[in-house]
């Protein structure tokens, strides 16, 4: 015959479902601990049980032993199956169930026995200890086979020792004894088991319950798949319990929180702080992508409560998108700026067309040297005192911007900035959030002005904007600064109350500060100050070869004359 097939055979083991092992290995272990219990109740039990056989031995002999008569009948009677000795001790051997009562003298020779044929014989085990005045209880085998034995010394009147007497109980009956309460134990035993049985299969339900039946291997693999995505995924993943602790972090929430494996097992409050971010997670605040700013970062989270009490909470990193926002923002301005110079511009043309149409040629001229003039003062304000090309180019747009609505943008006579900026991309940031919201600030007021300083002091730059709107209330000039603060209704496109918490981190992240208070005449005065944020001269980039150097504090030619064409007509709309 072929051996069977590999794919063919039977395996044996343990079933797959969860609830079939749970079952199976509880009552085999329900099992073990019975069988365990009742041997070790009848090891114990079958020690007392010879214990009680040997001291009733014992008691039978010593009772044989305190008659005076039979000590005469020993001394003065030879050892015969008729003697007085062996009569007496038979009686007393059937009334007390004993399976022998050997009656013996000095030598060790007995005067009784069960067997007749023993009588005048020497016994078969050591008298010596009886016979030296000892009383002596024993399991041992003898002429009779297996027996429980008490041996105690025959004393005269006078209490002399003339012999011993030894009392056997049958070995057999103890036993019987013990099988016949096993049964009993057993009956308990399979109780208890029954018991067992039954809250292992209660067990093994809730189980099955819980874990969906799935296979153990099907766990261990769900939760193998679990860790690997958790840590393979760019979101952070923070999860908690109903207390509020930390019971999982992958690794992008690590990351995006600036905490490690220490935080888990900890509240929120223990590992983040107070904030806003720890509001946000512990469900403190409510709602969907909610914006929040940790450490240098922008992260926009969400939240979900999990059926046993705790939460679930996802982390997605917004700070390059804030970042590329602004410099969009700064775009979009350079792009406002041409737009209004292409409108403006028509304008001019128009009216110059109709002065010479009217041959009104010293007017034209006259008009046209106004506009070039104003348009040179313009660009020239903006590049003299500021030489970082970015914060140039953002402050033109947002002047021109402001034209349009109405707002007079300024810089301050002494603002004065080199291009020296560490990093001139969170500068623009924090410049162009302060002047959005002081345009937003001044917005329908008369008389609407807003005005930036920036100045160097040695390598710390000082940022002031101020503006002639309604001003910060002194209770609200921390409060204006927390993440999702804002006093005006969030636009359709997205959420505010994330700028001046934006300006504040940024100004930190390089050791400094961002405050509000009144600017003189009204209105809110913000200042940030950025320490170290200006670079040794001698540290800057090296001018490339063959580009010949511009004088210190001078910007290029081609970025001052593109700043020009963009901004030809802020100072009319101003």
């Amino acid at each position: 015959m072929s051996p069977t097939p590999p794919a063919r055979r039977l395996r044996l083991g343990l079933p797959r479902r969860v609830f079939s092992q749970v079952l199976l290995m509880q009552v085999a272990i329900a099992a073990g601990v019975a069988v365990l219990v009742t041997g070790l109740f009848l090891a114990p039990l079958s020690d007392q049980l010879d214990d009680q056989a040997m001291r009733r031995a014992l008691a039978i002999a010593q009772t044989t032993a305190v008659q005076p008569q039979l000590a005469k009948d020993l001394v003065s009677t030879r050892p015969s199956v008729d003697g007085p000795v062996q009569t007496e001790a038979e009686r007393i051997r059937k009334a007390s169930g004993a399976e022998y009562v050997v009656v013996m003298n000095m030598n060790g020779v007995r005067w009784s026995h069960t067997d007749p044929k023993q009588i005048g014989g020497v016994v078969s085990t050591d008298p010596r200890q009886a016979l030296a005045g000892h009383e002596v209880m024993q399991i041992d085998e003898g002429t009779l086979g297996r027996s429980a034995r008490g041996k105690v010394p025959l004393r005269d009147a006078d209490g002399k020792i003339v012999g011993a007497v030894s009392v056997g109980i049958e070995y057999d009956s103890v036993r019987a004894r013990l099988i016949h309460a096993i049964p009993g134990l057993f009956a308990y035993a399979g109780a208890a088991l029954a018991i067992g049985a039954l809250a292992a299969y209660l067990i093994s339900r809730r189980v099955q319950r819980q874990t969906r039946d799935l296979a153990f291997s099907d766990i261990s693999a769900l939760l193998a798949e679990r860790e690997a995505m958790l840590h393979g995924i760019r979101e952070g993943v923070v999860a908690l319990d109903r207390g509020g602790r930390v019971r999982l972090l992958n690794d992008e929430a690590q990351r995006l929180l600036g905490i490690g494996e220490e935080a888990v097992g900890r509240s929120l409050d223990e590992a983040l702080g107070e904030g806003r971010t720890t509001d946000v997670l512990a469900g403190r605040v409510t709602g969907t992508d909610l914006l929040t700013v940790q450490g240098q970062r922008v992260l926009v989270a969400n939240r979900m409560p999990t059926d046993d009490g705790g939460a679930v909470a996802t982390l997605r990193d917004r700070t390059e998108l804030e970042q590329l926002g602004r410099e969009l923002d700064s775009t979009r301005g350079l792009i406002d700026a041409l737009r209004a110079q292409d409108h403006e511009h028509a304008n001019r043309m128009h009216t110059l067309l109709g002065l010479l149409e009217l041959e009104m040629y010293e007017d034209a001229v006259e008009f046209v040297g106004e506009v070039v003039g104003d348009h040179r003062a313009t660009s020239e304000q903006v590049t003299e005192k500021i030489h970082d090309p970015l914060l140039t180019a953002l402050l033109v747009g947002k002047a021109t911007v402001a034209a349009e609505r109405g707002v007079a943008l300024s810089l301050s006579n002494r603002t004065f900035l080199p291009d020296q900026l560490i990093d001139p991309r969170g500068l623009v940031t924090i410049v162009g959030n302060l002047v959005d919201n002081a345009l937003d600030a001044v917005a329908g007021t008369p008389h609407a002005r807003v005005e930036v300083e920036l100045r160097a002091e040695a390598r710390t730059a000082v940022l002031r904007v101020r503006d002639t709107g309604p001003g910060v209330p002194v209770e609200q000039r921390e409060l204006v600064f927390a993440d999702g603060w804002s006093t005006k209704k969030p636009p359709a496109h997205g959420k505010r109350g994330i700028g001046l918490s934006l300006v504040r981190r940024l100004a930190e992240r390089q050791g400094g500060s961002a405050r509000v208070g009144e600017a003189d005449g009204g209105g809110a005065e913000f200042t940030v100050i950025l320490p170290e944020a200006l670079a040794e001269p001698e540290l800057r980039d090296p001018v490339p070869a063959g580009t010949a150097p511009s004088p210190a504090g001078a910007p290029s030619p081609e970025p001052a004359q593109e700043l020009r064409t963009a901004t030809a007509a802020t100072k009319e709309e101003s």
